[in-house]
This record gives structure tokens, C-alpha cells and sequence, in this order.
């Protein structure tokens, strides 16, 4: 069985102290948000399942897991895209090749079908759905956990978001959870896909109650995901020399950026949630080094 627990790391980044949950070490194959995300399907028996079917990018992080997912199972699985990039058809590597190399069947410009099959489990696009919380309430005991073992009263939680699903559902968990002798911590995020407005629909649409949705911050200037930044790459190389851990770079880039805009989160205690996907920092590092060098 795997278990799913992560170690607490203190950082020095940038003239600030912060923890790092580090999420990205729960198992080689199976680790960060989307391990939480689809702990529900890890841990549950479904005998009718043959198949898992689920639709993203060519390059998701969640496609991998889901690979992944599947072989643990013994499922098959079919992902959707619109489109794969020749030079990645060409070049099989990072998430795509490793899903492949799963086992994965893909499909290229169709549209994904309506879930009518009873034997197969249909995930949305990076895992966007309620049976995510199971495994986020789990993540949300063992921070407030350790937050009572260090006696830290109280506590900022910083993650950088796509759909949103985990900063939403770590946030509720923390409110609902509670552990006698600490405040629940406060969570943030940023939006990394869409806008502020985006991000909103998103909670909204798996929470109706405004009260669980954690706070969103951004910076200024507009982000268009995926694309390439010279900032994003220099605070990327600067994580690793200052603190030796590597992050993923579609992400935590902007993540940290927006944090070191935004003061007022580790006013408190600071915890960043390592998510995982450094998998694709095998597709993202070559077309930074090609664009800004090494």
C-alpha cells in the first residue's frame, strides 16, 4: 500500500524563511497534487472499471498520473488532445513519452465521448472533481498535524493553481478538519491557467459556499500559461541554487513570483505545497535553454 505522507522542509529563499510540504516526494511515479486528486481511486475498489478515459494537454501532468493510475489497476486508458506538437511526435520525452510508455492510448483531434459506459471511469481535465477532496482532507490532517507538533499557532498555505481543485478543497478541509490548539491556517493562490475570474468559476463550480474558497492573488501583469518567461526561468534557476530543490517549471515559477509580490502571505509562518510534475521540467527546461541559454 502507498502511503501517502510527506515530509516538511525549512527554506531560505530570496531573504525569507518558508516551509516547503514536500508533496513531490510522496512516491517516484505517483506523487504531488494529482497523487492527492486521485487518492480516491488509489485507494478504492471498483470491479466494473476496465478503462479510464480523461482529456488535457499532451504534456499534463494528470495524464502521467493517470497512466500511472491505470497501471496500478490494471486498467486501460485513453487520453484526448486537440493537438501534439510534430517535434514532440518526433522526439517522445517527459509526460508523454512516460504515459505511453504506460500504456497509454491517445487520441488526436476528437472530441472526448459521453460518459454513458458504466465500465469506464471518466476523469476531467487535471482531475477537476469532487471525489479530489478525499484525498485533499488527508493532505489538510497532516499539515494541521504538524503544524501542532511545532507549535506553530498559525499558518499561511501558498500553492500556485490550474483548475484550482486543490487549493479549494485544501482550503475546506482545513476549515472542517480543525485540530485543538491551532487556528485553521489560510490558504492562497494564484491563477497560472486562466485569470482571477477564471479561477473563481472554477471554485464555485465544485463549491458553492464562498466561505471554503481560499484567497487568490496574482501580479499586475496579464500571464499567459505556458508561455516563456525570462523571469520565470531566472527564479526557477535561482530555487535551485538557494535552495537545492527543483520545482516545476510550467507552475511553481509563477507561484513564487506572485508570493514574493505578495508580503502579506508570510506575514505569518510561510507553507509553499510542492505539487509535483517536475516530470515536465523534461520538455520545459530544453525550449527555455533554446529561447535564454543556460
Amino acid at each position: 500500500m502507498m502511503i501517502f505522507t510527506s515530509p516538511v522542509e525549512t527554506i531560505a529563499f530570496e531573504g525569507h524563511s518558508f516551509y516547503v510540504k514536500r508533496d513531490d516526494l510522496i512516491h517516484p511515479d505517483f506523487s504531488g497534487n494529482k497523487a492527492r486528486k486521485f487518492h480516491y481511486f488509489l485507494e478504492n475498489d471498483f470491479p466494473h472499471i476496465t478503462k479510464v478515459v480523461s482529456h488535457g494537454s499532451a504534456q499534463s501532468n494528470a495524464m502521467y498520473s493517470l497512466s500511472v493510475l491505470a497501471k496500478m489497476k490494471g486498467w486501460e486508458f485513453e487520453y484526448y488532445v486537440e493537438h501534439i506538437a510534430d517535434y514532440l511526435l518526433e522526439n517522445p520525452h517527459g509526460n508523454y513519452k512516460s504515459a505511453i510508455d504506460n500504456g497509454m492510448k491517445i487520441h488526436v483531434g476528437r472530441g472526448v465521448p459521453t460518459p454513458t459506459n458504466q465500465n469506464i471511469l471518466y476523469i476531467e481535465e487535471g482531475g477537476r472533481q469532487k471525489e479530489a477532496e478525499y484525498g485533499l482532507k488527508i493532505l489538510a490532517q497532516e499539515i494541521m498535524d504538524w503544524q501542532k507538533e511545532n507549535n506553530i499557532a498559525e499558518l499561511n498555505i501558498f500553492l500556485p493553481s490550474g483548475t484550482g481543485t486543490t487549493a479549494l478543497f485544501l482550503q475546506k478541509s482545513l476549515n472542517i478538519e480543525g485540530v485543538v490548539g491551532v487556528q485553521h491556517p489560510t490558504v492562497y493562490t494564484c491563477p497560472c491557467v486562466g485569470d482571477s475570474e477564471y479561477l473563481k468559476k472554477q471554485f464555485f463550480e465544485l463549491e458553492e459556499d464562498a466561505n471554503y474558497h481560499p484567497i487568490i492573488i496574482s501580479l499586475e501583469k496579464k500571464h499567459h500559461f505556458a508561455k516563456l518567461y525570462k523571469e520565470n526561468y531566472k527564479i526557477w534557476l535561482k530555487l535551485q541554487q538557494q535552495t537545492g530543490v527543483e520545482f516545476d517549471l510550467l507552475y511553481d515559477p509563477l507561484g513564487w513570483r506572485v508570493l514574493l509580490a505578495h508580503p502579506e502571505v508570510f506575514s505569518k509562518p510561510a507553507l509553499y505545497i510542492h505539487q509535483g510534475g517536475v516530470l515536465g521540467n523534461e520538455s520545459m527546461l530544453p525550449r527555455y535553454e533554446r529561447k535564454y541559454g543556460r
